[in-house]
């Protein structure tokens, strides 16, 4: 139990660390995590940023990077790197060839390649870890660290510098690590990453994960907030891991596993789990807010560190995160015996694969059917996050119907909220009350987040096309450009660049 020095103490460290965190946002426009600072919004203050760009004619492009064959991760931003993760389809080391997950570090002035993760594949089921995908998680930076979920549901913890200034440890095994056998084992270079601390999620917390682990990791004072991306088995007809976890703490000193949640959501998990936390503070008082498999969205208090960022939980064994709040965004879908719907586009229960969005005291969230099983009903919710128990019945402040199922983030901008579904539309609505503005029917799959930077929202598709539009109530179409390659990632805009990324390469964007 805490006493009343320590919640002085957690209070204190946690304004404290808000404030630091703030202040490493904003010292240089870095973007070292997926969205903005803890709240997940996918916006930027960046300014002057062009609304058109040609690759082909490097029409305002600063740079261009070479990535694999499949990049489903989004770029992030920091200490002077750009990290994003991608397959193995075109190696750039000749010794590693077949199928990986690959991590690529580049220098943000020059986009000059530094070093790599390689990452073995998760054998033998196919479910575990879809052929060809790569690294689909985006890495978070903090200082000379950087802190990525693996293809093979590792939490790995990477020194921002690789191999370049030496091996440090405790780990030392990176070449055995990247092999899927000793005997392959390929010897190190400078090029390589430098691996400091492993998690293995799957073997340390029993987690079954499904299709690819998906993950943003979130920092707050020294713990990780990791998703677990636990899910279904080969036959999709249920939880191989029912009673694994699916939101973990650990040290991010150590890596060393805290604590975890005890919501038991695993014969609920339509799916898997890919949603990742979110930090809201309401009333001075900081939440995780986590989207489970299920439908529902959990808020738990934070575990309390001092002023100087050092951990106050207790040490000895694992923890149990305490839940402060719940909001079933789909209260009238099935509850149990879920799997039987999967194959139903009609009724089902529902997933988050989005990340919340916290903003002046709301979550917003999509929520709905999957892209590739249940129903195709879908809506963005708008809910209080004001309160404790269960919120589902009084807490909701709009529902608005999406098109077909979201795989995408919400932006919450002046007022309005961007928001994309797999129906090819982007949607414009009231962020107070969800009454719409407009809707533009795009050409391509959506599977990206809009990003609103500069008076402009960037949405690309699966396409490959790539489209800009004025941030406003008024629907405005800036730009509709020809990428030849699909998007999956969301556009990311840090120290006055715009990065795109597509299935073959990064772009780093800047106006003359």
């Amino acid at each position: 139990m805490l006493t009343r020095t320590t919640h002085r103490h957690f209070a204190m460290a946690s304004t404290l660390t808000m404030a630091l965190t703030a202040g490493l946002f904003a010292r240089a426009a870095d973007q070292p995590q997926w969205g903005e600072r803890w709240t997940r919004n996918q916006v930027s203050s960046e300014k002057n940023l062009p609304e058109t760009f040609a690759p082909q004619s490097r029409q305002n492009i600063k740079w261009v990077a070479q990535l694999g064959t499949a990049t489903h991760s989004t770029p992030v931003v920091g200490s002077g790197r750009v990290l994003i993760g991608t397959n193995n389809g075109r190696p750039r080391n000749p010794g590693q060839e077949g199928d990986r997950g690959v991590l690529m570090c580049f220098d943000e002035q020059d986009g000059r390649f530094l070093w790599e993760l390689i990452v073995s594949k998760r054998l033998p089921a196919l479910y575990w870890d879809w052929p060809n995908e790569g690294i689909c998680s985006p890495a978070t930076i903090e200082g000379k660290r950087a802190y990525i979920v693996s293809n093979r549901g590792e939490v790995i913890c990477l020194d921002l510098e690789g191999l370049a200034n030496g091996n440090g440890g405790p780990y030392t095994n990176e070449a055995r690590h990247a092999t899927p056998s000793a005997s392959d084992s390929v010897p190190l270079t400078d090029t390589d990453a430098d691996i400091l601390w492993l998690f293995d999620v799957t073997g340390q917390t029993g987690v079954r994960q499904h299709d690819a682990s998906h993950g943003s990791i979130l920092i707050h004072g020294p713990y990780l907030y990791v998703n677990t991306s636990n899910g279904v088995d080969d036959t999709h007809k249920h939880i191989a891991a029912p009673d694994a976890p699916s939101l973990i703490v650990l040290d991010k000193t150590t890596g060393k596993l805290i604590a975890q949640d005890d919501e038991h959501l695993g014969p609920r998990i339509f799916h898997s789990t890919w949603s990742s936390p979110t930090l809201g503070e309401i009333d001075g008082k900081p939440l995780i807010i986590f989207c489970g498999g299920d439908g529902v969205v959990y808020a738990f208090e934070p575990l309390p560190f001092d002023a100087n960022g050092r951990p106050l939980a207790d040490a000895s064994g694992v923890k149990k995160l305490k839940r402060i709040w719940r909001f079933d965004c789909d209260p009238t879908g099935p509850k149990e015996d879920v799997h039987r719907f999967t194959r139903n586009r009609r009724v089902s229960p529902s997933n988050i694969k989005s990340m919340p969005v916290f903003h002046d005291g709301r979550v917003y969230v999509t929520v709905g059917g999957d892209l590739w099983w249940g129903k195709e009903e879908a809506w963005l919710k708008c809910f209080d996050a004001r309160g404790t128990g269960d919120l589902t019945k009084t807490a909701e402040l709009w529902s608005y119907p999406l098109t077909r199922h979201s795989m995408s983030t919400p932006a919450v901008w002046n007022g309005l909220v961007f928001v994309a579904d797999c129906g090819r539309k982007i949607h414009c609505v009231d962020a107070t009350t969800g009454q719409p503005f407009w809707t533009h029917e795009l050409r391509g799959e959506i599977w990206a987040s809009p990003y609103v930077a500069d008076g402009k929202v960037y949405l690309g598709t699966r396409r490959g096309d790539f489209w800009v539009f004025a941030a406003s109530k008024e629907k405005k179409v800036l730009a509709e450009l020809e990428l030849g390659s699909g998007v999956s990632g969301t556009a990311v805009a840090a120290n006055g660049v715009l990065y795109v990324t597509t299935q073959k390469e990064l772009l780093a964007i800047v106006k003359p």
